[in-house]
């Protein structure tokens, strides 16, 4: 019997993997444990080996697709056999309910902004294929039903357009019509490479690319950026806090720090070591900052895990200090350090990339002076470190000096993050930016 590759699950909270590469290609043989298919995950990248020894075949899943867990994109054969039928799609199990009294209509797993949508149009909520998280309609979903009605449908036995989860995902994001895509899947099902493929036909003559130039395929990471970003700037409202700090105490601390670390025989302490311990010292007193917006609820974490967002030459990456609260300045230098070594290596594991509550991206380095970062969900926060510049000042009785000036800016969640609560933070952390001695007070 052929032996099934699904793509694999290696994270809690992973619902997707997308395929990176194939390290074999159909009809080669494979050995049962060897490595045959990169995927990535929305945080690092996976090799997968073989289920089998044999002949891969039906290879389903190509490079940038996003591909549901579980799902089947590939089979081992054993010599002589054949690859099995592809088996007619099953109808969606309907959600377990519970008994309702007679007269109540069964309520359907929706957001707030869907259900209000759909009573305004008058749209029956039930009629549509939910996209969401756990089956619950989205604002999407009601947007696209809406702008159906404007268009003729298709044929076919009830006029709904039969597209995997990934493609109506991509679709959404690529402005794609899924009435005017041809899909290649069972039955012509849409697939993710049909969205990739699709040349939208206007009646107008394409435009002439430029000449020249190189074409570089964003798949993987970058691919997975792009999707994470899009979608955090789109469905959360963000605010931004700047303010500035004199880092006059801040560099004579890290030299302090730095002249001890050189008695012992310790490596430096990096300006973000000693950041992420600030800031993490700083998240202890302001705990809606520390905090992740889960479906409906909101979660106050416990521990204080500082993502550092470090680029790479194929995108961005974040690995995590945990507990960093918790955690001494040398302690907090030597993992820092590892952790960026290993990510430009692409040495990191996927405990290293998990888990973080909060995340700070340190531009400095690149001689940025102030930005706005993007919030990485279901984080509620992200703080953007500027460059230190030679700025004048006003200091005592009227006089003015040249001082070591940060900007740094807060973007927050302002579903659950006010005004009042982020300019409490930013207060805060610019305090002890300016007297480190905070920390140990």
């Amino acid at each position: 019997m052929a032996t099934e590759m699904i793509m694999p699950k290696v994270d809690m909270d992973q619902e997707t993997g997308t395929v990176v590469e194939w390290l074999k290609t159909e009809g080669q043989q494979v050995k049962e444990g060897e490595t045959i298919l990169v995927i990535e995950t929305d945080k690092i990248a996976i090799d997968v080996e073989s289920p089998g020894t044999g002949t891969l075949a039906g290879i389903s899943a190509h490079p940038g697709d996003v591909i549901p867990i579980g799902t089947v994109i590939a089979y081992i054969l054993e010599e002589g056999e054949e690859l099995p039928e592809a088996p007619a799609e099953p109808p969606p199990l309907p959600e377990p309910v519970e008994e309702q009294a007679p007269g109540v209509k069964d309520e359907v797993s929706a957001t707030p902004v869907a259900r209000k949508m759909a009573a305004s149009h008058d749209l029956d909520l039930s009629a549509l294929t939910p996209t969401g998280k756990g089956g619950k309609v989205t604002k999407e979903d009601v947007q696209s039903a809406l702008d159906s009605r404007k268009k003729p449908q298709p044929d076919g036995k009830d006029g709904k357009v039969v597209a995997s989860p990934a493609a109506r995902r991509k679709a959404r994001l690529k402005g794609v019509d899924l009435r005017q895509v041809r899909g290649t899947g069972p039955g012509g099902r849409i697939q993710a490479i049909d969205i990739e493929n699709f040349q939208p036909s206007s009646g107008l003559p394409a435009p002439s690319p430029a000449r020249g130039g190189e074409k570089v395929p964003m798949v993987g990471m970058r691919r997975t950026i792009a999707e994470r970003l899009t979608e955090s700037y789109q469905s959360i409202p963000h605010i931004q806090f700047t303010a500035s700090a004199d880092m006059t105490n801040f560099n004579q601390a890290r030299q302090d720090y730095n002249d001890l670390a050189e008695l012992r025989g310790d490596g430096k302490v990096s300006v973000t070591a000693l950041m992420i311990k600030i800031v993490a010292m700083t998240l202890a007193e302001h705990p809606w900052l520390n905090s992740s917006l889960l479906e409906e609820e909101i979660l106050l974490h416990e521990e204080i895990n500082i993502g550092l967002a470090v680029a790479l030459e194929e995108g961005l990456i974040v690995p995590v200090i945990n507990q960093a609260n918790q955690k001494g300045i040398r302690k907090i230098a030597e993992e820092s350090t590892d952790l960026i070594t290993r990510a430009r290596e692409g040495a990191l594991t996927n405990p290293d990339v998990k888990g973080a509550t909060f995340t700070i991206s340190n531009l400095g380095p690149f001689g940025v002076e102030q930005f706005n970062a993007i919030i990485n969900p279901p984080e509620v926060g992200i703080l953007a470190i500027g460059a230190t510049r030679p700025e004048v000042v006003p200091v005592e009785k009227d006089a003015i000096a040249i001082r070591p000036i940060m900007r740094f800016t807060l973007s927050a969640d302002h579903r659950v993050v006010d005004g009042a609560v982020a300019a409490r933070f930013i207060a805060d952390l610019k305090a002890k930016l300016e007297n480190p001695i905070f920390m140990n007070y």
